[in-house]
């Protein structure tokens, strides 16, 4: 008579262990689309980008590539629509993709023997500091500088109109706000909350950041010579290769961007 054969309880364990290889085997041999793997590895090298990485890697600091030209870097300061130094800005520079800083050493080079130079007001901007921004506008309790720069806006219709937004090309690294000034002009000092603000910039009808549609770059209610002076700076950036935002006369974007979809997050060091 033959005995049935039963398997001891540590053959039931390996044979158990051979049969989850197998399976797993099995499943590696399944290919995974291209497209899922490039839009993992695509999302991966953006939260890298975002989160670690510094800024070194990817910008250069423009007083590198223009030594001698000016900056007023009012987020590093209070004197700006918060009223308050903005999360991201640790120092007062401007940072831009090469591109954008050669693009703008070439503009730089055109305005110089006319007696003017580009003056910088915002570069690279940190997306953390937008996020502030949209949280400010979010809180309409704060209106501390209001009445310097948006004073006929609402700050409940910032959003709408456009002023605030939740990503913002300036994080991409190839916007740049700036204005033209005299050459050889100096500030007295920088413009400070509750100080009268002297800006040596050439008179362009609206102060930066003034949220309004004064400073729409082809305003016309604005003075026949303030409009030739926001055609000076216009025409001198598309000429380099800049665009301008028609809402901002001050804003500017290299067309042919390094980082057309990455949106920086790294503080300014």
């Amino acid at each position: 008579m033959i005995k049935p054969f039963k398997i001891r309880p540590i053959r039931k364990f390996w044979l158990m262990v051979l049969g989850i290889v197998v399976l797993g085997l099995s499943l590696l041999s399944t290919q995974i689309p291209t497209t899922v793997v490039a839009q993992a590895s695509s999302d991966q090298s953006q939260a890298k980008i975002s989160e670690i990485a510094t800024w070194q890697r990817f910008l250069v600091d423009i007083t590198d590539v223009i030594p001698d030209i000016p900056l007023d870097i009012r987020y590093f300061t209070d004197y700006n629509f918060i009223g308050r130094r903005i999360d991201g800005y640790n120092a007062p520079k401007c940072l831009l993709t090469p591109q954008a800083a050669t693009a703008l050493k070439r503009v730089q080079a055109e305005l110089v023997p006319q007696g003017y130079s580009l003056k910088i007001y915002d570069c690279y901007r940190p997306q953390q500091a937008v996020d502030l921004f949209v949280l400010w506008a979010k809180d309409m309790a704060d209106t501390k500088a209001q009445s310097l720069f948006y004073p006929s806006v609402k700050k409940q219709d910032l959003f709408s109109q456009g002023y605030i937004a939740e990503k913002s090309g300036h994080s991409r690294g190839s916007t740049v706000d700036l204005t033209i000034i005299p050459l050889n002009s100096n500030m007295s000092a920088p413009c400070q909350l509750g100080k009268n603000c002297k800006d040596n910039t050439i008179d362009m009808g609206s102060p930066f950041d003034f949220f309004d549609p004064l400073s729409h770059t082809l305003n016309s209610a604005i003075s026949p010579a303030q409009q030739q002076n926001r055609l000076k700076l216009k025409t001198a950036m598309e000429k380099q290769g800049f665009k301008n935002l028609s809402e901002e006369w001050w804003h500017y974007t290299l067309k042919d961007e390094s980082y057309p979809n990455t949106y920086f997050n790294f503080p300014i060091e």
